[in-house]
């Protein structure tokens, strides 16, 4: 576990979002795409060496809508930054916390990615991530 890479933000309009957060942080988003999959439109900051990740789905019926109810948005997820994803799964794994997926996934900003389960974290959506090609 190296340190926290970002925290990931649900909101309902990505757009109206980015907006906000551009004159808040008095920057521009360095990064926007979409992630296949999780279905999901993501926008990145750089604050210092940590990011700020805005998250979205047009699908009411996606999880995130229903995470974020009828709010305008929510912390979703921290996420650590990882050296070797397999091998912090399998430890994880071993210490009775489920994952949601059993496998890493291609998240954004060029990174593999997994979740924790919550309901084993007391809450919190904690996000493992290792940059692809480091």
């Amino acid at each position: 576990m190296n340190k926290i890479d970002h925290i990931g933000v649900v909101v309902k309009d990505i757009n109206k979002a980015n907006q906000l957060f551009e004159t808040i942080l008095k920057t521009s988003s360095y990064k926007k795409e979409y992630v296949k999959s999780e279905d999901v439109s993501t926008s990145f900051f750089k604050l210092g060496d940590s990011k700020i990740e805005l998250i979205s789905s047009n699908d009411p019926e996606h999880t995130i809508n229903k995470y974020i109810n009828n709010q305008s948005s929510s912390l979703h997820h921290f996420a650590i930054r990882v050296d070797d994803i397999i091998i912090e799964m399998k430890r994880i794994s071993s210490l009775g916390i489920r994952l949601l997926n059993d496998t890493p996934k291609l998240g954004a900003d060029n990174m593999l990615i997994c979740f924790l389960h919550p309901k084993d974290t007391y809450g919190v959506l904690i996000e493992l991530c290792q940059e692809i090609n480091q």
